[in-house]
């Protein structure tokens, strides 16, 4: 049996042939032992006719359903009675109204042809109301009519179910594509994240490292004390910066288990001493200051702050010039956090870096004002007057701001 139906869906147009073709010889018989005559002919034609409706009713429903009117109406001309071909139209109307492509015109009209057709074919073919009572025939056409109605009512559910069950497949599809490009947005973000986070370690440590290889090499001979601490501070500053970076990449890595110190937390404010710690150790001098009670802040205005600082004296270290000097400010506000980096170093080579210079390519400058856009706040970046370059931003602490 499990066969039989799979075959039956595999196969309707085949399922409705066999059932064409029974219907035809049941309806040959009957034609061949009731109609004689002039009418015998057009008895024959009219069969096939319905019998082809049942054969072709899923590839072309309108067209069967009009050829099906057209044989009604020649049935009543020829004064032909209803036989078992007119099965056909029960066949027909439930197949137009349970279309979901067919054109509703179409149900329209076979819903109006449920309607009338009994009635005319009471009329046309029963007895003269001379002999049966009205109550008689409004009675014998509403028991011809409910069949073709139901018919027409049970394909015009299947129908709304179709198109229902349509509606929830398109729209698990759309959802589908939406979590998709969503994924895919997420992703781009992530990635951009760590681009920014990658140039924030990679422009500061290397830098560091640049300037104690420097003067390791200048003093090597000299001060071999110098030069051992020297060494000492790029070592430390090159295992800081493959933990962060170890950190930012390992989010790529899927399905891998973090492996134990491998990574650090993102820093905030209270990783700015260590930073300033260690370019003082540099060799630039920086003031460090904190205005205001400190209290707990937003993860992002925390990794904010530290990378706006770290940026800053990169660049006071990298375009600043000899003897430069460094003034940190922290404000604790009310509503915001204020950040003010300050040097009095080359402000010209500053404007330069900002503008896309040699090294900086412009990206230092941008990442702090993408930084600062994402969590609401303002940045004001350039010369001070006097000479010097001068970073001042304020984030807001409440989300609505």
């Amino acid at each position: 049996m499990q066969r039989l139906y799979d075959f039956l869906r595999r196969h309707p147009t085949g399922v409705d042939t066999f059932w064409a073709v029974l219907l035809l010889g049941f309806t040959s018989l009957w034609v061949a032992g009731e109609v004689s005559g002039a009418h015998q002919l057009a008895a024959a034609i009219f069969t096939v006719g319905l019998c082809l409706v049942v054969a072709l009713r899923r590839k072309a429903p309108v067209k069967m359903l009009l050829l099906t009117a057209a044989i009604g109406v020649g049935q009543l001309i020829f004064d032909i009675p209803p036989n078992p071909g007119n099965f056909a139209m029960f066949v027909i109307t439930y197949t137009v109204a349970s279309g979901t492509s067919t054109a509703r015109w179409a149900a329209r009209c076979a819903l109006a042809g449920a309607l009338v057709g009994p009635a005319l074919s009471l009329v046309r073919f029963g007895e003269g109301p001379g002999h049966r009572q009205l109550w008689e025939s409004l009675f014998f056409t509403v028991l011809l009519t409910v069949p073709f109605v139901l018919a027409w009512v049970l394909g015009d559910s299947v129908r709304t179910r179709r198109a229902y069950w349509a509606q929830l497949e398109e729209k698990a599809t759309r959802l589908e594509k939406e979590r998709e490009a969503q994924a895919r947005i997420a992703v781009a973000a992530e990635r951009a994240r760590i681009a920014r986070e990658l140039h924030d370690v990679v422009a500061h440590n290397v830098s560091v490292m640049v300037v104690q290889a420097d003067g390791a090499a200048y003093v090597l001979d000299a001060a071999p004390e110098q030069t051992r601490q020297a060494l000492e501070t790029i070592s430390g500053t090159g295992r800081q910066a493959l933990a962060e970076m170890r950190r930012l990449l390992g989010v790529l890595r899927t399905g891998e288990q973090a492996e134990s110190g491998e990574y650090v937390p993102q820093p905030g404010v209270e990783q700015l001493t260590d930073l300033i710690d260690q370019v003082r150790g540099a060799g630039l001098p920086v003031d460090f200051r904190v205005e205001g009670e400190p209290r707990p802040l937003p993860s992002s205005v925390e990794l904010t702050a530290y990378r706006i600082v770290q940026e800053a004296l990169t660049n006071t270290r990298k375009h600043g010039g000899p003897d430069v000097a460094a003034t940190v400010r922290l404000s604790y506000q009310d509503d915001d956090l204020e950040l003010l980096v300050e040097d009095d170093g080359r402000g010209a080579q500053h404007e330069l870096y900002e503008s896309g210079g040699a090294d900086g390519l412009g990206h230092g400058l941008i990442g702090m004002r993408e930084r600062v856009g994402m969590v609401g706040g303002t940045l004001i970046a350039g010369p001070r007057p006097g000479g010097g370059f001068r970073v001042s931003a304020v984030l807001p602490l409440k989300p609505g701001r």
